[in-house]
């Protein structure tokens, strides 16, 4: 349990430090996070509709944030390039996520062209059948994605890797309700590159602190300035 904990830690830490620099991405982070949130609550009324909420609007911003606004270029703060942030990504990186929403927009197509998928399923009635079918899809994809890569992970890593990636998944929403909320205000500010103080600090001493370290001393960081 505590080599979980500790990757789990480590993950997200990395996470934040190498990709959310961008104080919109991480703005729309915290848009995305709520909206995951309201469709968990969701999930247990209405699976379909949860899914239409998690894709249309909490995927949709949060990976414009990555796609649009986080600097893909020379990362100074870690000192890394931009492909071996790339490579050494344990989720999906840009490449993965491409493929991901590819199948994703090609799902509702599929479903107006063969609305059984040639016999397996009973499609629904009308419009709101469709948008219905679409949405338990759009679940399963969610599913399965995390499902696949985890399977990746345990197979070119092993189980703790993967274990841990699944649970940050799951639970990233909370945690970037904690991270970011704050990110809104300091745009406010004028400030569109979060300056990282706390990964600078721990450059400087040569370690890396426990993921839950961060969220209070970013906080603390991000507090407007009288």
């Amino acid at each position: 349990m505590a080599k979980f904990l500790q990757t789990l830690a480590q993950q997200r830490y990395d996470d934040h430090r190498y990709y959310h620099h961008s104080r919109i991405n991480q703005s729309l982070h915290l848009v995305s996070a709520l909206s995951f949130l309201a469709a968990y609550v969701l999930l247990f009324v209405e699976p379909a509709y949860a899914a239409l909420l998690a894709w249309c609007v909490a995927m949709t911003t949060r990976q414009s944030g990555h796609f649009f606004f986080e600097p893909r270029g020379y990362d100074e703060v870690n000192q890394a390039t931009d492909e071996y942030k790339e490579e050494i990504k344990v989720g999906y990186n840009i490449r993965r996520k491409v493929a991901l929403l590819a199948v994703w927009v090609a799902l509702p197509v599929l479903f107006w062209l063969q609305p059984s998928l040639f016999g397996l399923i009973e499609p629904g009635v009308g419009w709101s059948g469709y948008i219905h079918d679409v949405g338990i899809a759009w679940l399963a994809l969610g599913v399965a994605g995390l499902l696949y890569r985890g399977l990746q992970l345990f197979i070119q890593q092993d189980a703790v890797t993967s274990l841990a990636w699944m649970s940050k998944i799951c639970t990233d929403p909370f945690h970037d309700v904690m991270l970011y909320w704050r990110a809104p205000l300091a745009l406010l500010r004028g400030e569109w590159i979060d300056p990282m103080r706390h990964i600078h600090a721990d450059h400087a001493a040569g370690q890396s602190e426990s993921f839950a370290q961060h969220i209070g001393e970013e906080a603390a960081t991000d507090a407007p300035r009288r």
